[in-house]
C-alpha cells in the first residue's frame, strides 16, 4: 500500500468541506434577494434575523474546519511515521463516512439524538486513531 493512500480520505473531507462552504453564498444571496435578510444581518456574523435555513450551511462548515483539524493532523502523524496501514486507512474512511453522515443529517431532518450520535462516534475514531498512532511510535 502507498503510504500516500492516507491523503485521499483527507482530500475527499476538504472537498466536501468546500462543497458545504459554496452553500453559505448560496443561500446567504438568495435570503437577500427575495429580502428575508438584509446586509446588516451578517455585519458580526449571523444576527438573530437570519432564518435557520439560511444560517444552517455557516454553522455545518463551522463544524467541519473545528474538530477535522485533528484528523488532519493525524493523517500526516501516520504518513510521517509510515503509519499507513489498511487499519488506519480504514479509521481514516470511517471518520471521514461519518462526519459527512453528520453534516447531511444536519442538512436534512437534523435529528439532534442522531447527529449528535454520530458526531460522538467520529470522535472515538478520532481517538482510536490518536491511540493507534501513539502506540506505533512508542
Amino acid at each position: 500500500m502507498k503510504s500516500t493512500t492516507i491523503f485521499l480520505p483527507a482530500l475527499a473531507l476538504m472537498l466536501w468541506t468546500l462543497l458545504v462552504l459554496v452553500q453559505v453564498p448560496i443561500r446567504r444571496f438568495a435570503a437577500f434577494f427575495r429580502k428575508r435578510v438584509a446586509v446588516q444581518d451578517f455585519r458580526y456574523g449571523e444576527s438573530e434575523n437570519v432564518p435557520v435555513d439560511v444560517a444552517l450551511p455557516n454553522r455545518i462548515f463551522m463544524n467541519l474546519v473545528e474538530v477535522p483539524v485533528l484528523f488532519y493532523a493525524l493523517t500526516f502523524i501516520a504518513f510521517a511515521s509510515n503509519q499507513v496501514d489498511a487499519r488506519t486507512l480504514g479509521m481514516a474512511w470511517v471518520y471521514v463516512a461519518l462526519r459527512l453522515a453528520h453534516s447531511l443529517i444536519y442538512f436534512s431532518y437534523n435529528h439532534v439524538i442522531h447527529r449528535f450520535a454520530v458526531f460522538a462516534s467520529s470522535n472515538l475514531v478520532l481517538l482510536a486513531m490518536i491511540l493507534y498512532l501513539g502506540k506505533g511510535l512508542i
